[in-house]
């Protein structure tokens, strides 16, 4: 009997590796705070040696999503690429582990596997280099054929970075198009709606029924100072357009409507997985066919635990944070 999923992702498969720092080393070291930079393979090199102490984890943006939602119960799979190298083996490993279906073995490529140097400020902000590695060379090659019974497919605007990766949502989006399912977007980070605006717009417009980002990146994508017009015209063409604040209230625009949930102030240790972490309960509320009021509330339930403690992934029971809430 063939295995389905009630989620399925598609991203690089990138180990996250973790290390506190200082703002002056991030200046001394030429880190820009808060953002993803991409990084040749000569400067990763450089800035792992440079680690005080580290933490290796499995990571990418959807991977990490998935973690989270596979934590909530429901069925995962990430399609990802790594080499057959120590890094992949561990990341291949240890998602299987973890309980998300890793279809795709290591390969013998000549990219290494993707790393993130992830370096953790005092105030919890995190600034990442990333080398993309074997991971962002996927194509539609490397999608298999997991979509039976449909469900919800998520991709990550970091994989558009090749046009290899292009191959690969378009591949994706339409076999879980075929297979009756949905597919949802993160547009991952500013400047990636910067880099690839059109190809965006026209994702959002044409094969995604979900869109999710922060308020920086809907005003570079739609190019405008207004976060309102700018939501207002992904919600003409996207049937649900998610959008965080940076701890402000989320909102979730649906045919004509605006959904609030609320965001309280609360201690960051580690804003990594952050945006992660609230696709992993907005998308669960989804899935799970809760209204939009409740998902979004359920994302921002997921965010506040994952920005309390180091590392990209829930450390508690997610299901007994809801429960608390009354979420379910």
């Amino acid at each position: 009997m063939t295995q389905t999923f009630d989620v399925i992702g598609i991203g690089n498969a990138i180990v996250d590796v973790i290390s506190p720092s200082s703002d002056t080393f991030l200046d001394q070291m030429g880190i820009e705070k808060g953002i993803m930079q991409l990084v040749e393979r000569e400067r990763a090199e450089l800035l792992y040696a440079a680690m005080s102490e580290r933490v290796e984890a499995p990571g990418g943006s959807v991977a990490n999503t998935l973690a989270g939602i596979g934590a909530l119960g429901l069925s995962t799979a990430f399609i990802g690429k790594v080499k057959t190298d120590a890094l992949g083996r561990f990341y291949a490993q240890t998602m299987e582990a973890s309980g998300t279906a890793f279809p795709n073995p290591p390969q013998a490529v000549d990219l290494p596997t993707s790393r993130s140097m992830i370096f953790v400020s005092p105030d919890g902000e995190r600034s990442m280099n990333t080398y993309l590695g074997a991971g962002a060379d996927i194509s539609s090659a490397d999608v298999p054929d997991v979509f039976a019974g449909g469900g919800l497919l998520f991709l990550e605007g970091y994989l558009f970075d090749k046009d290899e990766g292009k191959t690969a949502f378009a591949e994706a989006a339409s076999k879980m198009k075929a297979a009756g399912g949905k597919s949802a977007i993160t547009i991952s980070d500013p400047f990636c709606a910067e880099r690839h605006r059109a190809d965006f717009q026209r994702l959002i417009a044409e094969d995604m029924d979900i869109a999710i980002g922060n308020a920086a990146e809907w005003t570079t994508l739609y190019e405008t100072d207004d976060l309102d017009a700018a939501l207002a015209r992904a919600a003409e063409v996207c049937e649900v357009v998610a959008c965080t604040r940076s701890g402000e209230d989320v909102w979730v625009l649906s045919g004509g409507t605006r959904v609030t949930a609320p965001v309280e102030a609360a201690r960051v240790v580690d804003a990594t997985g952050a945006g992660d972490q609230f696709a992993a309960g907005f998308l669960y509320g989804i899935a799970s066919e809760r209204d939009l009021e409740t998902a979004a509330r359920m994302g921002v339930a997921c965010a506040r635990e994952v920005i309390g403690h180091i590392g990209p992934r829930p450390a508690e029971d997610i299901m007994a944070l809801f429960r608390d809430e009354g979420l379910v």
